[in-house]
């Protein structure tokens, strides 16, 4: 059965800045906006005639009346509503995405996206240069980790098309080497948020729901060695990381803040970096121009960190760093949109993907 509680979601009976937008009971304003909703869907959305009918009235009884499962979901007191970000350009769009995902379980849902961190309120934001400290102090302890080759990672990234709404593709990478040189890859569609539930997949070209930890690929590969980036080992200390990190993106100028937490990212995807690279990577990215510290926020794994943000790039997209607050490791790397595309139904703050590395 479809679930109705994250279509309703696009809905959105709560301001984005109120108190209580997330995860959390809702104020008085909100229940009552709600229970308007409930009466009667066109009261409750801005700008649609109160005689319009909502896209739940052809599932009410002769009295108005939403089936019980559904009104026990939206229900205030002990019972929580959950708001998600919806991937739909237009009130059509919307509208369609409900009327798709109500259709029944065997069409996969459009709205599929998570929402952008949230830095939390009265947080101390932590400068890089502080964490570089930090991590260098892991770094030369006797039991500090080290780097091995692969990469244990878990993503989200949005698909696209000219004609139909966005979806939200998570997936779960694990890469492991052997001693003679030969790596297994493993990819699974799973979404951690939700764990259990059936994730949206587009393999095969084509949209379309699969259960969670749906094996999308599991392969060996035969030895095989490369002394080039990202393939070598990355070294230990900050300038010749830079260097590195530009010839794993094939040029020979300085990699702007954008370029090279694109290029970390590639480095994360190959190699799970041990301590003394974990410091040589904050330093690097301590001496990187608009990186700035924003606070703490808990990433998708609900692990805490704190996070540091770089504004548009020029291209529309904002990038937030999360890190390890305690050793400087990079846990996670989310990027937004700062510049709408109705062409492709995504609008600004939608999540356009997010990694989340793992050891």
């Amino acid at each position: 059965m479809a679930d109705e509680l994250e279509l309703l979601r696009s809905a959105d009976p709560v301001p984005p800045g109120g108190p209580h937008f997330g995860d959390g009971p809702l104020d008085h304003n909100a229940e009552r906006r709600l229970e308007q909703l409930l009466r009667d869907p066109g009261n409750g959305l801005p700008g649609r005639p109160r005689d319009r009918r909502g896209p739940l009235s052809d599932r009410r009884d002769p009295e108005g009346r939403l089936p019980g499962h559904v009104r026990d979901l939206l229900l205030p007191g002990p019972r929580r509503l959950r708001l998600a970000w919806g991937l739909v350009a237009t009130a059509v769009v919307a509208a369609l995405t409900l009327t798709l995902v109500l259709s029944g379980p065997s069409t996969p849902p459009a709205v599929a996206a998570p929402r952008p961190l949230v830095v939390e309120t009265g947080s101390t934001p932590v400068p890089l240069h502080r964490l570089a400290e930090l991590a260098s102090a892991v770094a030369g302890t006797d039991d500090a980790p080290r780097l091995r080759k692969g990469t244990h990672v878990q993503s989200w990234s949005l698909g696209m098309s000219d004609d139909k709404p966005p979806i939200t593709l998570p997936e779960e990478r694990i890469v492991r080497w052997r001693a003679d040189d030969s790596h297994t890859e493993l990819v699974v569609a799973t979404d951690p948020r939700h764990p259990g539930r059936p994730v949206l997949s587009d393999e095969g070209g084509e949209p379309h729901l699969v259960d969670d930890g749906h094996v999308l690929l599991d392969r060996t590969y035969p030895p095989s060695w490369s002394d080039a980036p990202p393939k070598s080992p990355p070294p230990r200390d900050p300038a010749r990381l830079r260097a590195y990190l530009m010839e794993s993106q094939y040029t020979d100028t300085p990699l702007t803040t954008p370029e090279l937490l694109d290029a970390m990212a590639t480095l994360l995807d190959n190699w799970t970096l041990g301590a003394r690279e974990n410091a040589a990577l904050t330093r690097l990215l301590a001496g990187a121009e608009g990186l700035r510290p924003v606070g703490r926020v808990t990433d998708r794994l609900g692990r805490r960190g704190q996070a540091y943000v770089n504004d548009d790039d020029g291209r529309g997209v904002r990038r937030m760093l999360i890190m390890d607050p305690a050793t400087g490791a990079v846990l996670g790397l989310e990027s937004t949109v700062t510049a709408p595309e109705p062409g492709f139904g995504v609008k600004e703050g939608d999540v356009m993907s997010y990694s989340a590395w793992m050891r």
